[in-house]
């Protein structure tokens, strides 16, 4: 662990233990129950992290009798398993440890402490007290590739992406088909950082795009600032990820962007487990959920781009077409997907590869 993560776990293990003692007699006597929830980056990153935390002020506000204790910038592995404990200590019986590395440490947690739940995101693996919730968004990247498709002026566009895995895949390949239905010329190149939180390689692989010629980007990080601000910057559109109050970092060039609104889905989980229903499951929503959504528009897109996503989004909600539907072939040549099929959103995990018209490498 370096020097200053160091620091700030310290000061997270220090913060939870004044949390009890700083709050009003009142309050304590009339919590029903404490939530715990920690992030592994800063709650103010306008992306993963904020969506999740802001989430819980939501469930907050819906339930005054709850209790939270939130931490910050906790590392993934045995600091995340010490967060926890310090949390059950402190009286958490529903603990959200929210960052997809939180995983194996909140299953060795939960085996130590049955009687306390847990929900994860994006996890694919449970137990008797853990369970697990996300947003499926393909349907919501073929929308934003809708918009760019119709707004882009070189009909190059393009992705910072963390890193090569299938879900991240398949929501660049759902881009590049959703710009097509619009735009048959455009092209979505992509560039991996290879970490999810990198400012400086995010500033990099965002300009080497831009000095491509693309004029819209999309980013798959943790924070989308540095990637918006960049296309900001140098006169390009941009498309969002993870939090809905992005636009404000790119107010002339912003398209939309695709965000989680956890906050009615975590007010039903605290609920479940004060009324005693909650029950260990996986959760998949989608564009038809609370807690998946579609980003305001910006000035710079057409009027009829925002009316073709509107329709669209209303096709997949009633489940009247499918993002991957063939024919489909990668941008090697190879189909995919026969005329006729589709491609189910359940075998996400299967894709690893990149559709006709996507510029870039798996590996």
């Amino acid at each position: 662990m370096n020097v200053n993560v160091g620091r700030r776990l310290l000061a997270a293990l220090a913060a939870l233990v004044v949390i009890a003692p700083l709050a009003a007699p009142e309050a304590a006597a009339q919590s029903k129950l404490k939530v715990g929830i920690l992030h592994v980056g800063s709650i103010n990153d306008a992306g993963y992290n904020q969506a999740h935390a802001e989430g819980v002020q939501i469930m907050k506000k819906n339930l005054p009798e709850v209790e939270v204790i939130e931490v910050e910038n906790v590392p993934e592995g045995a600091d995340a398993e010490r967060v926890m404990e310090n949390m059950i200590k402190q009286g958490a019986k529903l603990v959200i440890p929210a960052s997809f590395g939180y995983l194996e440490p909140a299953l060795r947690v939960a085996q130590k402490y049955p009687d306390v739940k847990f929900m994860h995101p994006g996890g694919y693996k449970r137990a008797a007290n853990l369970g697990t919730y996300w947003a499926s968004t393909p349907e919501a990247f073929y929308l934003m590739g809708i918009a760019a498709g119709k707004t882009t002026k070189t009909n190059k566009l393009g992705y910072v992406v963390a890193l090569p895995i299938s879900f991240f895949l398949a929501n660049v390949n759902a881009f590049e088909l959703g710009a097509r239905s619009v735009n048959p010329k455009a092209e979505t190149r992509i560039v991996f950082t290879g970490t999810f939180l990198d400012p400086g390689k995010e500033a990099t692989a965002a300009n080497a795009l831009l000095e491509q010629g693309v004029d819209v980007l999309g980013v798959i990080v943790d924070s989308p600032i540095t990637v918006v601000q960049n296309a900001e910057k140098r006169g390009a559109y941009s498309v969002g990820y993870h939090y809905v109050g992005v636009q404000k970092f790119a107010p002339k060039g912003w398209i939309s962007g695709i965000a989680f609104t956890w906050g009615n889905l975590y007010t039903r989980f605290a609920k479940q487990v004060m009324d005693g229903s909650w029950k260990s499951q996986d959760i998949l929503g989608g564009l038809g959920d609370d807690f998946l959504t579609i980003a305001p528009f910006g000035p710079a897109v057409p009027p009829d781009a925002i009316k073709l996503v509107d329709a669209k989004k209303q096709e997949f909600i009633n489940g009247k077409t499918q993002v991957f539907q063939g024919p489909i072939r990668d941008n090697k040549g190879v189909e995919r997907v026969k005329a006729g099929e589709a491609f189910p959103l359940s075998d996400l995990r299967k894709m690893d590869w990149l559709v006709e018209g996507v510029i870039g490498q798996t590996k």
